[in-house]
């Protein structure tokens, strides 16, 4: 077992999101998962009905704890649905984990199309996370959000990607699902002006719920292994792609993924 990865965020009682879905990927990928609960979450694969939110000291408590015995190779964060949850959290990572690489996925809705950001938070996230990403892994809605700007193409993903990066982030991963289309493209923009694309055909599936927790763990577990950002992402998608290939189209909505199935490549 190779690479610690912290874990931030909320909880999915059905299994298929968030820490849960985070848990699986990390392990399956032959990372070590410890987490921090930021929030007990009512779903399933139709919809959020109940939100908890966890004290943000209580949550910073748990990272605290866990990063001075475990330690931690790199974190992951998701959930981080209030103002106060996200300074808190970012405070803890400016303290503690300055050195380690952060993948924030800046989850603002569910699957199911459920609210799970405060809209009173999402200045505080782009002032508090995004500088801190190593990389930050936006779907298409969310690029739009912070880019400010509407998405039509691959080249607005690119243009949006490096609007979010002046905000801070070291990398941006602007993801293509939410785009038209029988390919999905995947836009991988760096800093230093760099941009790569991941393309691959589009699997027709209604089972996606928690893919965006998924591929954002398993980057964070290449990252947490020594790999290099570009291949933590492309090993990544094809470990998500696998996930809903062989999806075992569970309930009513949404479906979860297949975990159980690691790849290396695509």
């Amino acid at each position: 077992m190779k690479g610690r990865v912290l874990i931030i965020a909320g909880s999915d009682c059905s299994g298929g999101a968030g820490i849960q879905a985070d848990i699986k990927s990390v392990t399956v990928l032959g990372g070590y998962a410890a987490t921090a609960i930021t929030a007990l979450t009512v779903q399933n694969t139709t919809g959020v009905f109940d939100v908890l939110g966890i004290d943000p000291k209580l949550i910073v408590h748990q990272a605290e704890v866990t990063i001075d015995d475990i330690g931690a190779d790199a974190i992951k964060t998701g959930m981080l649905h209030s103002v106060p949850v996200i300074e808190a959290v970012a405070k803890f990572i400016r303290a503690k984990a300055a050195d380690i690489p952060v993948v924030v996925d800046p989850v603002m809705i569910s699957q199911s199309g459920s609210r799970l950001l405060n809209e009173d938070a999402v200045d505080a996230l782009i002032k508090n996370m995004v500088p801190l990403a190593t990389v930050l892994t936006p779907n298409i809605p969310e690029a739009e959000v912070l880019s400010e700007m509407k998405i039509t193409d691959e080249g607005d993903m690119i243009e949006a990607a490096r609007k979010i990066g002046e905000l801070g982030a070291k990398a941006v991963l602007v993801k293509g699902g939410h785009a038209d289309g029988d390919r999905i493209v995947d836009i991988l923009w760096r800093h230093d002006g760099d941009i790569e694309g991941f393309e691959a055909d589009r699997i027709p599936s209604e089972n996606n719920h928690g893919t965006g927790c998924s591929l954002a763990s398993a980057i964070a577990t290449g990252l947490s292994q020594g790999m290099g950002l570009s291949d933590s992402v492309a090993r990544a998608r094809a470990f998500v792609r696998e996930a809903i290939r062989t999806a075992p189209d569970f309930g009513k909505g949404n479906g979860p993924l297949n975990h159980a199935h690691p790849v290396t490549g695509e």
